[in-house]
């Protein structure tokens, strides 16, 4: 087992990409800690796995929620191995339609609240002096722009650029940081989106989903576990050499 004894944190773990790698960690031995903005679903989630695995909740945009949730794992695991940054929220509109406050929620989750989770989760590795790993979701909307998903790309591409400072910057502590960058997942968060595109594109409930789908070179959406061997990968001995590097993990959909 490549993660056995060790710690693993994910946000957003309750459900869909960070579920499934909840379930991976915990069968290569990890002790997992699903950390949710939906407490009982992430104790829920957590009971389901089994193997020590625990679930709390946090709000990730707020500093004080991310301290307690660090502090807690801390005193109930001993300390943190592996954090997977997954927590994010959608939105789209076109540009003359976007608002501030979908502007200000999207980026207190996927970028705020990612950036002051893993600096909390750093400073304990490095208190600790454990050779930590890092995995931020980025996604491939931070690859490139959509003409309606302006403030959502925005987001995940910073997630991509602070995935490279933070892994240059903390591989002097023996921190691996490195990022994994999905492309279009069937989970119950693309039922949302293809509901946003349906009302601004004028489409049928589930055409843009199945669209997206046949588009992939693979020739499907991606699944939740599609995501779950890179990873492990990322979280094992096996990635000591890989910094600050974001994985395409799309069937194809995006090179780089």
């Amino acid at each position: 087992m490549r993660l056995k004894d060790k710690v693993a944190i994910i946000t957003g773990g309750a459900r869909g990409i960070g579920r499934a790698i909840a379930e991976g960690y915990a069968r290569e031995g990890a002790r997992v800690c699903i950390a949710d903005i939906h407490g009982k679903q992430a104790a829920e989630s957590a009971a389901a796995i089994g193997g020590g695995a625990f679930g709390i909740g946090v709000d990730i945009t707020k500093l004080d929620s991310i301290r307690a949730m660090v502090a807690l794992i801390e005193s109930k695991a001993g300390g943190i191995d592996i954090l997977v940054n997954n927590a994010a929220i959608f939105d789209l509109a076109p540009i003359e339609e976007i608002t501030e406050e979908s502007y200000d929620r999207i980026f207190a989750v996927n970028v705020k609240g990612l950036l002051f989770t893993l600096q909390a989760v750093a400073k304990s590795m490095i208190a600790d002096k454990r050779r930590g790993k890092i995995i931020n979701m980025a996604s491939q909307a931070g690859r490139r722009g959509e003409a309606l998903v302006c403030v959502y790309c925005a987001s995940k591409a910073a997630v991509i650029s602070i995935t490279q400072s933070a892994g240059l910057g903390l591989i002097q502590h023996g921190i691996n940081v490195n990022g994994i960058s999905p492309g279009v997942v069937d989970t119950p968060m693309w039922d949302e989106v293809d509901a946003l595109f349906a009302k601004y594109e004028g489409r049928k409930p589930g055409e843009k989903k199945r669209l997206v789908g046949e588009a992939v070179p693979a020739g499907r959406m991606g699944r939740p576990e599609d995501h779950v061997g890179c990873a492990i990968f990322l979280a094992s001995a096996e990635s000591d050499y890989v910094v600050a590097q974001t994985y395409n993990v799309d069937g194809g959909n995006w090179m780089s």
